[in-house]
């Protein structure tokens, strides 16, 4: 058998023992500011573009549908605060995680791979050098950075989308969908969404920088690590999506009418 218990076990055991590694090495002195700017910037350069084009359809899909609905119910008025509500507790974060996985893991995964396979990692560690603090703690601080600010340009987009959908497009009522916005959402559901995204990117960072520094076999081991870094960090980005949803909504119960 290709799998067995102990690899089964092995490798979510491997990713949590790294996760605290790394997260010690966030905050251990000196940090690695140069490193996160530049992986900053090149992060952003790789899902800001998908960002934009991701976030117009994904807010006009929102209030497409949301306000459909709410006409079928009859509750026209709360159009703008449940497309507004569905963007800032869960679309937005899921889209950024999805760019974020999809894009910033991967290439987090493929630059340390390829490292890997070069045997830059083990010339590192020969020279005393730890490659968690020199490179993956500034990667995981840029893609937490990045996806907090993606968050932020998706609920942006979405609010506008679901604004042009829902008053020009279909008809609605401007003052309505604008007085609608505090019914149902809260300031706790802008901090929960921004919360999740810090998650997201810190754990998709930690997959692909996971896999990165695990790759061998070549350039064709450096893109089988790149595919199961991408499937890993979103098979865990919805599971912990779901968990965080379940505690939230028990400290802090949805708003009533």
């Amino acid at each position: 058998m290709a799998f067995s218990a102990a690899s089964v076990v092995r490798g979510p055991g491997e990713i949590a023992v790294m996760a605290v590694e790394v997260t010690k090495r966030v905050f251990t002195r000196p940090f690695q500011f140069r490193e996160f700017v530049e992986q900053a910037w090149f992060i952003t350069s790789v899902t800001l573009l998908p960002t934009i084009l991701v976030s117009i359809p994904f807010g006009a899909v929102i209030s497409l549908q949301v306000g459909n609905l709410t006409g079928q119910l009859g509750a026209q008025s709360f159009a703008g605060a449940t497309a507004v509500l569905a963007t800032v507790r869960e679309a937005a974060p899921i889209a950024a995680a999805m760019i974020i996985a999809g894009a910033a893991g991967s290439a987090i995964c493929s630059d340390l791979g390829a490292r890997k396979i070069r045997e830059e990692i083990d010339a590192m560690e020969v020279l005393g050098i730890d490659p968690l603090e020199r490179l993956v703690a500034p990667r995981v601080v840029a893609t937490m950075f990045v996806a907090f600010m993606i968050n932020g340009i998706v609920i942006t987009a979405g609010i506008g989308g679901g604004y042009f959908f829902t008053v020009i497009v279909q008809g609605g009522s401007a003052g309505a969908f604008l007085s609608s916005f505090t019914a149902l959402a809260s300031l706790p559901d802008l901090y929960i969404a921004m919360i999740k995204a810090l998650i997201f990117g810190w754990l998709a960072a930690i997959v692909g920088a996971y896999k990165g520094l695990n790759a061998g076999g070549g350039p064709l081991g450096v893109g089988r690590a790149v595919n199961e870094a991408v499937i890993i960090a979103f098979m865990l980005l919805f599971f912990l999506n779901a968990v965080i949803s379940a505690i939230y909504f028990q400290v802090a119960p949805p708003v009533g009418l």
